[in-house]
């Protein structure tokens, strides 16, 4: 690291032309820092423990992934959205999906497909506001949030393990499909269970953080900014609904995506703009979450009975078992033929004609778009990828400016990064 050292000179009074040296301090801060979330390296520029200046290095955990996703089908492609924001898994698999999709200028019309996706969305939404909340106040200085978040993250990953057999990295959405043999009446009857005893955990996190007052003095007043910087910067998610504008592609009338547009929830936006508003609007996206996948289960039943007054849970596993025996015979490989299709379709991939398409989604960390070109063959020409962390991470320089030392560690947590979809 260069050390030179930064000169600011200063008269002592008006009268005398002696001049006083004051030596500003350069600091690194990571990438072994544990509040620097993985291989982020921050050189700073301190005057005492005022950052004056802060400048982000990023690469270290560089795989290209984008090149990676160019040389290999559309289908092969899919597993490494996964492993860009590794806390928000299908949400990102759901904007590839989507993208594809519309190359093939077609949408997954059927609701019970896109009600599986409304459901996994929002289970995912809720692992990452854990995580973010619970390793936000275990930087601040607060032990008990972590254990309670991650109990519940158990629950959570365990329901991704019993539709993919992965509790990280699921690769489960398909464009256009999906697989039903995973989705039972039982696992649904335990979301739901899942979702009625969520809240006694959200209660404890909210009665230990909410009103205690070291939290609140280290986060009220803190990171505070305006639209403006939002506008400037490319801010989305919770940054974005911090200062008051509802910005969500859920909400959304013109970029509308599954099936939320059915569904009865709201949108919370913040006052002040600083790092407890978004606080705040983390814990009640937890909350509405819940409620989403609550009415998406509900919907989901009512598709699938003729009865929609009434649910009778025996017609129902009836219901899912015949589904599966009708899966099975549908798509059975006991001949050569369907066999030898099945490995064609799975290596060779689909191809799609000349065309573009750009889809975003609400990620839980704000918008997340992926851009495709496709060029007659079973791979893209080009993958973009927009991640929201790869812009927050930008403004960090600009919201640390003139906060304490001691600030930056809540500043890191606010904005809420993760690395895998930063350095890509």
């Amino acid at each position: 690291m260069n050390r030179s050292i930064f000169h600011l000179w200063q008269p002592v009074n008006e009268s005398n032309s002696a001049f006083k040296k004051i030596k500003s301090i350069n600091l690194n801060f990571g990438p072994q820092h544990p509040a620097a979330h993985g291989v982020l390296r921050l050189i700073l520029q301190l005057n005492g423990e005022i950052v004056d200046r802060l400048d982000p290095h990023i690469g270290l955990l560089h795989r290209g992934t984008e090149k990676l996703i160019e040389n290999r089908n559309y289908l092969l492609g899919l597993p490494y959205f996964d492993r860009l924001d590794y806390v928000s898994m299908l949400s990102q698999e759901h904007a590839y999906c989507l993208a594809i999709e519309n190359l093939l200028d077609s949408s997954s019309f059927d609701s019970k497909l896109c009600y599986v996706r409304t459901i996994f969305d929002e289970i995912t939404r809720i692992l990452n506001h854990l995580l973010a909340i619970a390793c936000h106040a275990l930087d601040v200085g607060s032990m008990s949030s972590i254990f309670w978040a991650f109990e519940e993250r158990e629950k959570l990953m365990e329901f991704y393990e019993r539709v993919s057999g992965a509790r990280m990295h699921a690769a489960f959405y398909r464009p256009n499909e999906t697989n039903f043999n995973s989705i039972s009446f039982f696992l649904l009857e335990d979301i739901l269970e899942f979702s009625r005893n969520f809240f006694t955990t959200l209660n404890e996190m909210h009665n230990v953080l909410t009103y205690n007052k070291i939290w609140k003095q280290r986060l009220i007043n803190i990171g505070v900014y305006s639209s403006k910087e939002c506008f400037n910067y490319g801010l989305t998610g919770v940054l974005l609904r911090s200062t008051g504008i509802k910005r969500d592609i859920r909400l959304s009338q013109s970029d509308q995506y599954s099936n939320y547009y059915y569904l009865n929830f709201r949108g919370y936006i913040g006052q002040h703009g600083d790092s407890f508003d978004r606080f705040l609007i983390r814990m009640n996206e937890m909350s509405e979450s819940i409620n989403i996948i609550n009415q998406s289960i509900l919907k989901f039943f009512l598709k699938n009975t003729k009865n929609s007054k009434l649910i009778n849970p025996l017609f129902l596993m009836n219901f899912f078992n015949n589904y599966d025996e009708l899966l099975k015979k549908k798509k059975t490989y006991s001949y050569m033929e369907n066999l030898i299709h099945h490995f064609k379709f799975w290596n060779e991939g689909i191809i799609l004609k000349k065309n573009i398409a750009y889809q975003a989604i609400e990620a839980p960390k704000g918008e997340f778009g992926v851009s495709l070109v496709s060029n007659s063959t079973n791979k893209p020409l080009k993958c973009k990828i927009r991640s929201p962390a790869y812009h927050h991470l930008q403004f960090l320089s600009y919201l640390s400016k003139g906060h304490y030392l001691a600030d930056l560690v809540a500043l890191i947590g606010t904005i809420d990064i993760v690395f895998g979809e930063i350095d890509r």
